[in-house]
């Protein structure tokens, strides 16, 4: 069979080695570029189809082919629906790579036609759900917020709005389809928007569903993230009810979000009301601003499910899958338990048998790169303590006693932000109109912030009050990297001007420079005795250098690109060195010999960490992921895939439990470590 693929054909179906449609008359096209055979259509409207292909590049895998084929009039709504088309393309190759979004797959022009490849989702839309199985139980509605906030989350923060949120673009993989990501798939971004500085102007657009779409999007054509979350409560409150909002909104106009609880068929819980109540408010101003706010609402059980993820998307629980769990379930018995209490024992049984990786929500709020992350130290002895106060209820000054410390971040929207990890909160944000910051670190004792500037300067801050203390200057370029001694009297800076500089953090005076690379410095540590300085150049060496005198005492050669960062082992013995080179290296601190070389990054690599107990290494790469190595082997024991640009930093908590990364998509990410 051969598919005609003029959109005005009244007869598309032909038999196999047919070269002209019979029913029109055209000439067949029997594979898009060469590669995509139509097999049926899907769907269609008023801007195109929807066709189920096969691609022939790819033992014939099913996908989903878009054709562009406006039934419009007049220039102006032509060139609209084309900008709505190659904007879908746009967003799909943006966000593609979460699991839970169809990925693109191709986007060209053939016979004067746009098409859009992409892949094809098995299984069905919730609007078909609703209609097959009849109205959601509230259990499925805690699941679909479970599922679906992390997804809009991730696409708030890369600046798009959906703005067509319903149960039909939502899709529900089949059973044998679900171990390929997450249950449930949001689809059609062919009216999302890009968020930019005028997004909450008018203008003049109004995209939506009505009855699904807010008043300010189909009134005024605004977008922001809380437009998607009012769409997503009506998502939720179509399920519950069976009744189409727009019929409602033909009805009342927005009126009928105020008495929406009348048209409930059963009564729910009054935390999921109090939830949807906030989802369905007139006014945007009254509603939940993002989708990690939501989810912060939501019952202890239901986060535990969402965040119980692995940086590829599978639903995962201390490395058990959903297929497994179901395994275990039937191991028991005829005992039937509780989902929840089912997921916690397989935590239980797999914690004696293997490790447990997890990714959190992330950390956003910076409005540019993150280029550093740096934890406060903690002392052995407050790691040790059996009782961890509560972070949210400390001073500053006594957060570094708590489970994880508190964590700051560089960007470039000019900011440095002081975290509480813990509660995923920002407690300081450290503005200086200095340019980019490159560079932090913190005071043993919790109570200074030093960062490194593209102004050439280094800013001391008081991290109790948020003010600064002193500018340091005398560098002649950008300061790419700072470290503090153990004992919190001394600084070392490393700059694009070839120097390292070391200051004495009471006073701001310059002790010495020491200017033996013939490049720019990219990084510099310090070992824990305070004894050694470690510095890394673009001249592709690095050099240790008595702290004390200034003396060089080696030079280590091996990379054959810059060398981006350096990390010392908590025992003192130990350099890790990463470079754009694509590797690590492992040396001897006291001797300079290279030990092992590290290999499997697949581009620059700009971060390095070790962990507390010094067995493990950390590294962030241009690659978008973050790997954990064992020292001993160089063997890699897990690579995190989450982040959708370059990473640029990467840092272990205090007691080892999580890993942070930075990224070029402004994003801190947060995984979770057995």
């Amino acid at each position: 069979m051969t598919y005609c693929l003029n959109p005005n054909c009244d007869q598309p179906v032909n038999p196999q080695d047919s070269n002209f449609c019979q029913g029109c008359g055209i000439k067949l096209t029997p594979l898009l570029r060469n590669r995509y055979c139509i097999i049926q259509p899907l769907g269609g409207g008023g801007f195109g189809r929807t066709f189920l292909a096969a691609d022939e590049d790819k033992l014939k895998e099913h996908c989903v082919v878009k054709q562009l084929s406006p039934q419009v009039k007049g220039t102006n709504a032509l060139r609209k629906a084309t900008e709505l088309f190659k904007e879908e393309a746009r967003r799909l190759q943006q966000l593609g790579e979460h699991p839970q979004i169809p990925t693109l797959y191709a986007y060209f022009g053939e016979d004067s036609y746009l098409y859009l490849v992409q892949q094809f989702i098995q299984g069905q839309s919730l609007r078909q759900e609703l209609k097959q199985q009849g109205t959601f139980s509230e259990a499925k509605i805690w699941q679909l917020l479970g599922e679906l906030l992390p997804v809009l989350d991730f696409v708030h923060e890369n600046q798009v709005i959906h703005r067509d949120i319903k149960p039909d673009n939502i899709m529900r993989r089949s059973p044998q389809s679900q171990s390929t990501g997450g249950n449930l798939v949001l689809i059609d971004f062919g009216v999302s928007k890009q968020v930019t500085a005028t997004s909450m102007e008018l203008t003049g657009t109004s995209i939506g569903s009505y009855g699904y779409a807010p008043m300010e999007q189909m009134k005024y054509g605004l977008a922001s993230p809380a437009s998607d979350l009012f769409s997503l409560g009506v998502t939720c409150f179509s399920l519950l009810t069976g009744i189409q909002p727009s019929h409602l909104y033909m009805e009342a106009g927005y009126n009928w979000v105020k008495s929406w609880r009348e048209h409930l068929k059963h009564p729910i819980s009054a935390q999921l009301e109090q939830i949807l109540d906030k989802l369905l408010q007139k006014e945007v101003e009254h509603r939940y601003q993002s989708a990690n706010a939501v989810l912060q609402d939501l019952p202890q059980q239901t986060q535990q499910k969402t965040l119980l993820q692995d940086s590829t998307g599978k639903i995962k629980v201390s490395g058990l899958n959903l297929k497994a769990a179901t395994h275990l379930q039937k191991l028991l018995g005829k005992t039937q338990l509780p989902y929840q209490l089912l997921m916690g024992g397989a935590i239980v049984l797999l914690g004696w048998a293997g490790y447990g990786y997890w990714q959190s929500l992330p950390l956003t709020g910076h409005g540019g790169e993150v280029n550093t992350l740096a934890f406060v130290p903690i002392s052995p002895s407050s790691r040790s303590q059996r009782q961890q106060p509560n972070v949210a209820l400390l001073p500053l000054q006594q957060i570094a006693t708590a489970k994880e410390g508190i964590l700051a971040s560089g960007s470039d929207d000019q900011t440095v932000k002081i975290w509480n990890l813990q509660q995923k909160q920002v407690i300081r944000t450290l503005k200086a109109d200095s340019g980019w910051v490159y560079a932090v670190a913190i005071t043993p004792d919790s109570q200074t912030a030093i960062a490194g500037y593209k102004n050439h300067t280094i800013k001391i801050w008081n991290l109790n009050t948020g003010k600064e203390i002193r500018t340091l200057k005398g560098h002649r370029d950008l300061v790419n990297s700072v470290a503090i001694t153990p004992d919190g009297q001394t600084v070392v800076s490393g700059s694009y001007d070839k120097t390292i500089k070391i200051w004495d953090l009471a006073t701001g005076k310059e002790i010495r420079t020491l200017k033996e690379h013939t490049r720019e410095v990219l990084a510099v540590a310090i070992s824990p005795d305070g004894e050694k300085i470690a510095s890394a150049s673009a001249d592709r060496t690095i050099k240790i250098w008595q702290l004390k005198t200034g003396k060089e005492i080696h030079t280590l050669k091996g990379h054959s690109l810059d060398v981006n960062a350096l990390a010392i082992s908590p025992n003192g013995q130990l350099l890790a060195s990463a470079s754009d080179d694509k590797t690590i290296k492992l040396w001897n601190l006291n001797t300079g010999k290279l030990i092992r070389t590290f290999d499997g990054h697949t581009a620059d690599v700009n971060a390095i960490a070790f962990s507390p107990n010094g067995e493990y290494i950390a590294s962030a790469s241009d690659d978008k992921t973050v790997k954990v190595w064992q020292k001993t082997t160089g063997e890699v024991i897990k690579t995190f895939q989450g982040h959708t640009a370059e990473v640029y930093a990467v840092a272990f908590s205090p007691n080892g439990k999580t890993l942070v990364s930075g990224s070029k998509d402004k994003t801190i990410k947060i995984w979770h470590l057995p």
